[in-house]
């Protein structure tokens, strides 16, 4: 399996730590697809910001519609997280 550095919690200083309390506060946890960006804080914030536009952002699609679409196109992919 292949192996990608990334910083931890205790290690993250500066934005890298705001955006780390930020993915807890909204998701009670850092996930992985997160910290796989941590070490280019600036690519994590602007990743960050297009996902919360499209899943919380004002669309005629639900909130859960949005979710589900997101779980069918990761199973479509074999995309497992």
């Amino acid at each position: 399996m292949p192996f990608i550095h990334t910083i931890s919690d205790e290690d993250a200083t500066d934005a890298l730590e705001r955006l780390y309390d930020a993915a807890r506060k909204r998701a009670g946890k850092v996930y992985n697809i997160v910290r796989v960006m941590s070490l280019a804080p600036r690519t994590l914030q602007a990743s960050m910001g297009i996902y919360i536009a499209i899943m919380h952002g004002e669309s005629e699609l639900s909130r859960s519609l949005r979710e589900l679409l997101a779980v069918v196109v990761s199973g479509a992919n074999d995309c497992f997280y």
